[in-house]
């Protein structure tokens, strides 16, 4: 089992969450989330997301958590870090959630391959069509948290993935339906490998810098029975 032993880069989003449940699928261990905030916000960069929610989603999904701040200047630097340290426990394998980006998913592996990690990609060349139906069908449940304002308007912050979100976004020119490009970005909160789910209580709109925000600032968490996955 040691060489199916690995961790998975979580941003808080769908891509991510998939990737994840693909390779729990294949047979992986999955030991540590590991998780970079913004040193400025305390929240994830692009998703908006606070670092106290990704907390709740790695209790939610029992899996432990590394959370690393990082700056604009400093973000090789502090994965070079972390891969040392996860190496250091003796993993060398990392699950990530990218789908078509060639330039993200070269550097990713050349820093990897220098660190001497292996990258695990499950959605890589999948059809984004078919993920975002996959993600949904299996129940995962998730909302937008962020959009480019000249791409997707304030009405698609918080709207939930389901069937309705991807019949809209189809009629979405120029916006890849996986957000893939950064359009949009999401936050799971529950989900068939999750043992508790965040319900969103309350929850502001907000745009800074030509991007919707949605701040989540009210929730709670609700006990599940645990279901393994198969």
């Amino acid at each position: 089992m040691k060489n199916r032993i690995a961790a998975c880069s979580w941003s808080s989003g769908k891509d991510s969450c998939l990737s994840l449940y693909r390779a729990i699928q294949k047979g992986y261990k999955i030991v540590y989330l590991f998780n970079f905030i913004s040193y400025e916000y305390g929240r994830v960069s692009f998703h908006g997301t606070k670092s106290n929610l990704v907390k709740l989603q790695a209790e939610a999904l029992n899996i432990s958590l590394i959370q690393k701040e990082t700056t604009k200047d400093n973000y090789e630097e502090v994965f070079r870090k972390t891969l040392k340290e996860l190496k250091e426990m003796n993993i060398n394998q990392i699950v990530r959630g990218d789908i078509h980006l060639q330039d993200l998913q070269d550097w990713v592996k050349n820093i990897c391959n220098q660190e001497g990690f292996k990258v695990i990609s499950p959605l890589w060349e999948s059809p984004t069509l078919n993920l975002l139906n996959e993600f949904v069908n299996l129940g995962f449940k998730a909302i937008v948290t962020s959009a480019q304002a000249d791409k997707l308007d304030e009405n698609w912050i918080g709207r939930t993935i389901d069937k309705d979100f991807i019949k809209d976004l189809q009629t979405i020119k120029g916006v890849d339906l996986s957000g893939e490009r950064g359009e949009y970005h999401t936050f799971v909160y529950d989900g068939p490998i999750f043992n508790k789910r965040i319900n969103i209580k309350n929850t502001e709109k907000l745009l800074i810098n030509n991007f919707w925000f949605l701040d989540i600032q009210e929730y709670s968490v609700e006990e599940k029975e645990r279901r393994e996955v198969q």
